[in-house]
């Protein structure tokens, strides 16, 4: 089973969050959680295994139990 990887690998979170956001500007409310329901399973479908999205949902909502610890930030 694989596991889910918490280390940031984003190298401009700011800008990714600005395209998030901009992708929503102008959308109805249901228009605006169709686009996150087609990202989400995009990205799932990229992911590619189905333990790590569920470890990815437990996380999302505040489950640690069943996500894996992010690691510590000691260097």
């Amino acid at each position: 089973m694989s596991t889910l990887d918490l280390t940031p690998r984003l190298t401009d979170p700011d800008t990714l969050f600005e395209a998030l956001v901009e992708a929503h500007r102008g959308l109805a409310p249901d228009a605006s959680r169709r686009l996150d329901a087609k990202l989400v399973l995009l990205l799932a479908n990229h992911i590619g295994d189905g333990d790590v999205v569920q470890q990815a949902i437990a996380a999302a909502i505040g489950n640690p139990a069943a996500t894996p610890a992010a690691p510590s930030d000691t260097a």
